[in-house]
């Protein structure tokens, strides 16, 4: 989940997404990424940073530049997790039992909520 998660937030951005458009068609360089989307270099390399990390894209040293391509075979994982999501099965400890009772108090949302930030990230502390 964590992992289709980076993705997701990788592609939430309008020029990253700008160019894994691009790179969809073409394998270029920073500098005609930049050209194309009339951005500077600097920012297309922050954002192709971003997308190498969540593995959406790929760059290949050809000479003295490194072109970039978008890696197919990720964006696939992506459709086949999201077609999996609708088939998964809550655990039964994410049940609330006070809200199946009726009860829909604020104090039953918390315990719910920290219970399962809980579980999910690692008692991070931030609970709602």
């Amino acid at each position: 989940m964590d992992r289709l998660l980076t993705r997701l937030k990788a592609l939430a951005d309008e020029t990253r997404l700008k160019i894994i458009v691009v790179l969809l068609n073409y394998d270029l360089c920073v500098g005609a990424l930049a050209r194309h989307l009339e951005i500077s270099e600097a920012a297309v390399s922050q954002q192709l940073q971003i997308l190498r990390k969540a593995g959406l894209v790929k760059g290949e040293k050809r000479s003295y530049w490194t072109h970039y391509r978008v890696e197919k075979e990720t964006f696939k994982q992506i459709l086949a997790d999201l077609k999996e999501l609708p088939n998964r099965q809550i655990s039964p400890e994410f049940i609330c039992q006070q809200g199946l009772a009726g009860e829909k108090s604020l104090s039953c949302r918390k315990k719910c909520f920290d219970r399962i930030e809980g579980l999910d990230d690692g008692n991070r502390g931030d609970s709602k």
